[in-house]
């Protein structure tokens, strides 16, 4: 079954368990789970959308730091003019 599907499906399936369970992922565990070349640029953006979406909080396991997105950190810089 799992070949039918596609193994990137399985993946991302596992990985929203487990964020929804837990609250949390961190980068490391989705892009070892996904690594570059499984997904699209825009289906690999529209996982983290979705993730967030869900409250799933997103962590850089080696800064700490949360990953809002794109359009948060557009909002949070200062605006020059």
């Amino acid at each position: 079954m799992e070949n039918r599907i596609g193994k990137s499906y399985v993946a991302r399936k596992a990985l929203f368990a487990k964020g929804l369970r837990d609250g949390r992922l961190t980068v490391q565990e989705i892009e070892k789970a996904l690594p570059s070349g499984t997904l699209t640029a825009a289906e690999r953006w529209l996982l983290y959308y979705s993730l967030r979406a869900a409250q799933v909080e997103i962590i850089d396991e080696v800064t700490g730091q949360v990953d809002h997105g794109f359009l948060l950190e557009q909002e949070a810089a200062p605006s020059e003019h």
